[in-house]
């Protein structure tokens, strides 16, 4: 059985990656989540956080493990044995960057790792977690689209104003 690894900002994970971790845990062995830094993207929650929120969700998996990294996506997944690499395309628009991503990954690796993608249950093939954050912090009802800790926590960072300005 193989260990796959499925990489994310994850901010904040939503129910479109839970649905995808479900099914990916009933097909692989093991599945990593592993919660990228990624400061590029100027996360709304911090490493740490994400990293908590997301273990936290995903709890009652016992096939899966939630770690964070800083490096190489290629040398996370060597070191936890991973040699696939697990990905979500929601749309068509969504396959070119993806694309581009899964070949520098296989350069980057040599051919000791593919890529592999899962698409969405129909009803998160929309969601994002931008559009989460987005419709959180203008008042809108998100409990359709992510677990009760990460709605909690939206409603607490926004009702504060702790949010992007």
């Amino acid at each position: 059985m193989e260990t796959a690894i499925y990489p994310g900002t994850f901010d904040p994970i939503t129910n479109g990656h839970v649905d995808l971790v479900v099914r990916a845990a009933s097909i692989f062995s093991q599945v990593v989540v592993a919660v990228a830094e990624n400061r590029n993207k100027h996360p709304l929650f911090p490493f740490s956080e994400r990293i908590e929120l997301t273990a936290t969700v995903l709890a009652g998996l016992a096939n899966v493990r939630v770690v964070g990294f800083t490096n190489l996506l290629v040398e996370c997944a060597r070191q936890h044995g991973a040699r696939i690499i697990l990905r979500g395309l929601r749309a068509v628009s969504d396959f070119e960057y993806e694309f581009q991503l899964a070949a520098m990954n296989r350069r980057l690796a040599g051919e000791k790792i593919e890529t592999m993608f899962l698409t969405p249950a129909e009803q998160y093939a929309f969601v994002s977690s931008s559009m989460i954050k987005e419709v959180a912090r203008l008042g809108g009802e998100v409990s359709a689209f992510v677990p009760p800790p990460v709605e909690k926590r939206l409603k607490e960072i926004f009702k504060r104003g702790e949010g992007w300005p």
